[in-house]
């Protein structure tokens, strides 16, 4: 009897792995690697037009290179100008695995600029941006790791990863536009921007702004099985929704575009300040977060139809 169990064991073990439902799981040091180095001190705060941001930017590219995951234009640069000075978004692609659903879009978000620099702090003036928004990014990552690995994407995905936000979201706006001109089926863009540390006495996982123009947050938690995505009050005080790079799609496409996020102006103290460090950020977290969030995008990014939708007259 033993024998015959071994074998069972063995075989189940083969036959999953050969199917390809073995599960990735994001650990922290992978979060951990990915945003203290875009916020390392050699990037000096990733500022639109620096050789910080041109690092960065070929860390990302480096990155998708890796996983497989190919450029959606001729190369992974998506260029513009800011006042002058060169930018460019960076831009993963993973077409649909369903001949008819790969022809509708989601795009997954965040971006990868910062200030620069900011006021001096005991002789540093470097504003790393590690929780605005290297978080956002290693969440975008990680996320790109996990279905170019499962290829589970039924719908094609934009993993992008913008320049010059800090700027005026000039980076979203030149892609949206873009995009629109190419008459690209966008089904829901997902922004992720400052997810670095945990909310504190909050019964969901991150709020999502624009909370009551579409039934996002409904679907996300229907899909987790639990609360991931609540209402912060304080987003809808300070215009959060129009405030990041989900507004510029949400314009031009005019279907569910929002941002998730983790700050509630209480839990962390270095927005553009120069304190915006790794040591500040919550790696265990960031993992959970971005485990707990993998299951209800890939049931989104497979639903049959499109269930996520704007609500009336919102």
């Amino acid at each position: 009897m033993k024998y015959l169990k071994n074998i069972f064991g063995i075989c189940l073990t083969l036959l999953i792995v050969s199917c390809g439902t073995k599960e990735i799981v994001i650990q922290a040091q992978e979060v951990d690697d990915i945003v203290t180095y875009l916020a390392s001190d050699e990037l000096e705060g990733r500022d639109t037009g620096s050789e910080g941001i041109e690092k960065a930017a070929v860390y990302i590219e480096n990155y998708f290179k890796d996983l497989g995951v190919q450029p959606y234009f001729d190369t992974y640069r998506d260029s513009f100008t800011v006042k002058g000075a060169n930018a460019f978004n960076v831009i993963g692609y993973l077409e649909g695995t369903d001949p008819e659903l790969k022809n509708e879009f989601v795009i997954i978000g965040a971006h990868y600029d910062h200030i620069g620099f900011a006021q001096e702090e005991n002789g540093d003036k470097i504003a790393n941006g590690a929780n605005d928004n290297a978080a956002g990014v290693g969440t975008v990552l990680a996320m790109a790791k996990y279905f170019a690995k499962t290829k589970s994407n039924k719908r094609s995905i934009l993993f992008t990863l913008f320049s010059a936000e800090e700027k005026g979201l000039v980076g979203s706006k030149y892609l949206a536009k873009t995009l629109k001109a190419k008459n690209i089926d966008l089904y829901i863009m997902l922004n992720f921007e400052m997810v670095g540390v945990p909310l504190v006495d909050k019964d969901y996982t991150a709020y999502v702004t624009g909370f009551d123009k579409t039934n996002l947050a409904e679907k996300m938690n229907e899909y987790a099985g639990k609360k991931i995505a609540g209402f912060l009050p304080k987003a809808g005080e300070f215009r959060l929704f129009m405030r990041s790079d989900n507004y510029p799609f949400f314009k031009e496409f005019n279907v569910p575009c929002q941002t998730f996020s983790t700050f509630d102006f209480t839990n962390f103290q270095h927005y553009h300040k120069v304190g915006d460090s790794s040591d500040k950020m919550n790696f265990d977290h960031m993992a959970a977060f971005v485990n707990t969030f993998i299951p209800a995008v890939k049931k989104a990014v497979n639903a049959e139809t499109k269930e996520i939708k704007m609500n009336p007259s919102k």
